[in-house]
């Protein structure tokens, strides 16, 4: 999981104060409360979750200004999958966000808040994921 973090967080290194020029303080796709899990020390801490152009960001506080800094953000085109964790936790609304090498889990206030966390995060994967494009399908049947 330390591998995601901190691709997440390096790809911002070069542009602290632009965020890939996403305008986090203003409307937002998704915000709310989340409960996530520490990258190095694995305690749980409550953070408040910006949405917004493919960016999942987390703040400590939940007044959002332009001149708030986040905490982290995550480019969610990288991640694969978003689902219920309940099971691998064994706490009640876990949800789990995963790309090839690293998964990262949220605990939601309620069932309802993780389904919504869920269905957010999951349009704005197929949204901002990379897609194929006519220049890189290849017509085997017409290279005869």
């Amino acid at each position: 999981m330390a591998s995601l973090w901190r691709a997440a967080m390096g790809q911002w290194e070069n542009q602290p104060e632009d965020y890939g020029g996403v305008e986090f303080w203003t409307d937002p796709e998704r915000t709310g409360w989340l409960t996530k899990q520490g990258e190095y020390i694995k305690t749980w801490r409550r953070r408040w979750f910006v949405l917004k152009q493919g960016k999942l960001f987390w703040f400590k506080e939940s007044t959002i200004t332009r001149a708030s800094k986040p905490r982290g953000v995550i480019p969610v085109a990288s991640c694969l999958t978003v689902k219920g964790a309940e099971d691998v936790l064994n706490k009640q609304n876990a949800f789990e966000l995963s790309t090839r090498t690293d998964t990262m889990y949220f605990i939601a206030d309620s069932e309802k808040d993780k389904e919504d966390w869920i269905n957010s995060i999951g349009r704005s994967i197929v949204q901002h994921s990379r897609s194929v494009t006519d220049s890189e399908v290849v017509d085997y049947d017409s290279k005869k």
